[in-house]
């Protein structure tokens, strides 16, 4: 499945009450894990690790203990039972028993094999596989067909089928062929302006989406003649698929243009912040600084470089996450050790911010972010 801003979000507003969760990734790539015995075998690896951080106590009580020995035999039991690999690269798998948490996300990608305990959960495995194309148009029209499906949670939904059935030459009867010709013509010009207004109408009600227009033939021209400036506007891409190609199919051939869009669009944010860092506005770099505007829910945009990370402390009563360790400026709690990417991470999607990996060097920091205010 298309892991969505929207899960990404839910995760990370979890915080388990009564007892610490479980947060599992497992690479199941064809070229590391070829076959179901070698992905079984990375698993019960990962368990047994689980295992040994549990045996080694870590402050934790018996009844917590107790309570994830019984998530990690849940997840044995579902491995053998109920787990289907499907052309999945890579499984998140999130559990918390004592707190009715079970998400399971197979993902499209690989992802390195990490298994966490905590109150929170690990979500910045999952960040560079976040799709922000909910609500992308994709649009399949020609002579015929004019059908016009929404992206939403990785899948098209149609939103209408506006395709019309056309007369053929055997349908001439009398007339000229010169007639016909003009008659048919017509037909299929008022057939694409009809679809043309669908268009427009679901551009404006998304407030500019991303668009994708699927057809066959030299039909570019007259289906851009037939949209408003701003549905034009929207397109990112333009694609070909068989007449008969299912939304899955067609969701297959729009994917590419979708992923270059939002590769564009993240371009465009690391320019901004370089804009808005040269000038004092609202952008910050450093851990330091970003963890601290991650924690108040400033960041509109957090950067991370690659797979940086390093240590940052958090508060347990409040949440609050520091570069430094001490007591929480807040509260006055002692600040306890943790993972700076996924403090950063966590904070900034449970604030309804995103995030993106840039390459290396891209950054003046590992991390850095655009604020909102």
């Amino acid at each position: 499945m298309t892991v969505t801003w929207e899960t990404l979000r839910e995760l990370a507003g979890f915080r388990a009450k009564t007892s610490s969760a479980l947060s599992l990734y497992l690479d199941l790539d064809p070229s590391t894990a070829p076959t179901p015995a070698r992905a079984e075998m990375r698993l019960r690896s990962l368990l047994a690790r689980a295992e040994k951080e549990l045996g080694s106590n870590g402050g934790r009580g018996h009844e917590e203990r107790l309570a994830v020995g019984r998530d990690l035999d849940r997840i044995r039991s579902w491995w053998v039972g109920e787990f289907e690999r499907d052309g999945a690269h890579g499984l998140a798998l999130f559990t918390s028993s004592a707190d009715g948490l079970w998400r399971v996300l197979a993902l499209t990608a690989p992802v390195p094999d990490t298994v966490h305990i905590g109150r929170q959960l690990a979500l910045a495995p999952l960040v560079g596989l976040a799709a922000d194309d909910k609500g992308a148009l994709v649009v399949v029209v020609d002579r015929e067909r004019g059908r016009v499906f929404r992206v939403h949670d990785g899948r098209l939904e149609e939103v209408v089928d506006r395709s019309e059935e056309q007369p053929r030459r055997h349908d001439q009867g009398g007339w000229s062929q010169a007639n016909f010709q003009r008659h048919l013509d017509k037909l299929v010009a008022d057939h694409v302006k009809a679809v043309g207004d669908e268009i427009d109408e679901r551009v404006r009600r998304s407030r500019g989406p991303q668009l994708v227009v699927v057809t066959r033939g030299p039909m570019r021209h007259e289906i851009e003649s037939a949209l408003s400036p701003q549905a034009r506007e929207a397109i990112v891409g333009w694609a070909n698929a068989d007449a008969h190609a299912s939304p899955g199919e067609l969701l297959e051939v729009a994917r590419p243009h979708l992923e270059r869009a939002r590769g564009d669009r993240e371009r465009e944010a690391v320019e901004r912040w370089r804009d808005e860092l040269g000038r004092g506005g609202r952008a910050c770099a450093g851990w330091a600084e970003t963890l601290a505007a991650a924690s108040t829910g400033r960041v509109e945009q957090l950067f991370l470089a690659g797979r940086a990370t390093r240590e940052a402390f958090d508060c347990p009563a409040c949440g609050r996450a520091e570069a430094a360790p001490g007591r929480c400026p807040l509260d006055g709690a002692e600040l306890a050790a943790g993972d700076g990417a996924e403090l950063a991470v966590r904070h900034t999607l449970a604030h309804g911010g995103a995030v993106v990996r840039v390459a290396p060097g891209e950054l003046a920091d590992d991390v850095a972010a655009l604020l909102r205010f």
